[in-house]
């Protein structure tokens, strides 16, 4: 079976698609015929101009839905509206994160960091991993299995600037792929991470010392440049390829252009 024909026809879930890595995994995913149900947080209208998009430029379906990871049990009421709009679930992919406000005391400093802006970071990553998987889990039961995939960062394995918060999430978030793939392995779901060096986005961009970081990266890399989406897109589709990477469970894919080792 090929690629495409393994794909055809499936329907991916993705948090959080509006922009950044999200939206480049979401056309990724959209080019090889899946069919996609995306969250946003407030930007309904890029969210209308990508189901425009992808619609007309793929033929699949897509259709997008609210959600405040802060609040992980919409999850479940989010999976109830998608079983109206699409009759099955192959794939899940936790994305969406936050900044801004809501990470002030978990972006800082040791001695700055905060109780409740931890928290936050902790509920956005894995927290609402774990709610989203549990949901997405219990349709890829309906048919035969599925592929779950949470990202991730390297700020869990190398140092970076005000990242505590993040990436003590990010160890945790991978942590829980491992058991969840022990766990769901007897119903032919597979669990696995994609942890991304920085990577060009909005997000990163939001940072203070987003060009300090740059600047950094590019040094670092033997490639000479700064992640993009799409080098992160690549690797969670290939991660929902069976015909790929069938026995490939409960892992962290490293997408890091080569910076971790220095």
């Amino acid at each position: 079976m090929t690629t495409s024909e393994y794909m055809k026809g499936k329907t991916l879930v993705i948090s959080g698609a509006t922009r950044g890595i999200g939206k480049a995994i979401l056309y990724r995913f959209a080019r090889e015929n899946v069919n996609v149900a995306f969250t946003y947080n407030k930007n309904d209208e890029e969210a209308r101009k990508i189901i425009e998009d992808v619609e007309s430029k793929y033929g699949i379906k897509a259709k997008a839905y609210p959600l405040n990871v802060l609040e992980p049990e919409q999850y479940i009421g989010l999976f109830e509206e998608i079983d109206k709009d699409f009759d099955r679930v192959d794939f899940f992919i936790s994305n969406a994160i936050i900044y801004g406000r809501s990470v002030v005391g978990g972006f800082a400093p040791f001695m700055r960091l905060k109780p409740k802006g931890l928290n936050n970071i902790y509920t956005a990553t894995v927290l609402a991993f774990v709610v989203g998987a549990q949901e997405a889990v219990k349709r890829m039961q309906k048919v035969g299995g599925g592929n779950i995939v949470s990202l991730s960062s390297t700020g869990n394995l190398v140092y970076m600037p005000n990242y505590a918060g993040h990436g003590n999430s990010k160890n945790a978030v991978e942590t829980m792929v491992k058991y969840a793939a022990q766990d769901l392995g007897q119903y032919n779901i597979r669990v696995n991470a994609v942890s991304g060096g920085p990577i060009d986005t909005d997000a990163l961009r939001a940072f203070p010392d987003y060009n300090e970081v740059k600047a950094k990266v590019e040094e670092q890399s033997p490639l000479g440049r700064m992640g993009l989406p799409e080098d992160l897109a690549g690797a969670a589709f290939f991660l929902c390829d069976n015909t790929q990477s069938a026995w490939l469970t409960g892992q962290t894919i490293v997408i890091d252009g080569g910076t971790t080792f220095k």
